[in-house]
């Protein structure tokens, strides 16, 4: 397997289980717009290689030696992030697609180098934290935005989903890391959720609520 194609496997497996959500071959496959049948003979050979195991019921998982290259790869992929919209200029929407191009690319040295020259940041544009050289990750304390409820108070954290049309469309509504919300409705049924933004309300399905991670204030 391609050391490209196994950091992408180990990467997307990495995000899906930071979110509590289940790495099961379908997810992944939609993550990679590929069939199920190809992701799991590549899922074959990471197990083969120990970096990642099955688990009944629960999904694929990575392996401490899988989760050591993920973060790596989680690492260099934030500092591209970083580096291309703090020096570059490119916009936070783009700037996930584009460091992807080059996150595979970025060695330990240079990683390092880059962390220094932007000032050691602790997140991504998006708010997602930037592993350390270490290997180590802290995490800022946090909840899918549909999990509060009417009247909650709360200070938006990061976006998982980095989808440069759905960071587009949240960054016109002001919706971005550090912003402070509140929750004015939660429609039952799996309807919207309705926050308020400043003076303006705005109406958000369920799937973006999910991918807004907020803690209260």
């Amino acid at each position: 397997m391609l050391l490209k194609t196994k950091e992408d496997y180990l990467e997307i497996i990495f995000h899906l289980e930071s979110e509590g959500k289940k790495a099961a071959t379908n997810e992944i496959a939609t993550h990679l717009k590929i069939s199920s049948a190809s992701v799991s003979e590549h899922l074959r050979k990471l197990a083969k290689e120990g970096l990642i195991r099955h688990e009944p019921y629960k999904g694929i998982a990575l392996t401490s030696k899988g989760k050591k290259i993920a973060l790596d790869v989680v690492r260099r992929h934030r500092l591209a992030e970083r580096f291309l919209t703090d020096k570059l200029g490119v916009k936070w929407e783009e700037a996930h697609g584009e460091a992807h191009k080059l996150e595979h690319d970025i060695s330990k040295v240079v990683g390092d180098k880059i962390y220094k020259l932007l000032g050691e940041p602790k997140t991504c544009p998006h708010g997602n934290p930037v592993p350390g050289a270490d290997g180590r990750i802290k995490e800022e304390p946090s909840k899918p935005l549909v999990e509060f409820e009417k009247n909650d108070r709360l200070k938006i954290v990061k976006i998982t989903d980095e989808e440069p049309k759905l960071l587009c469309y949240l960054a016109t509504l002001g919706l971005m890391p550090k912003t402070q919300i509140k929750v004015e409705q939660k429609a039952p049924f799996n309807g919207p959720v309705m926050v308020k933004v400043g003076s303006a309300v705005y109406a958000l399905g369920r799937k973006i609520a999910e991918a807004i991670w907020v803690r209260k204030i």
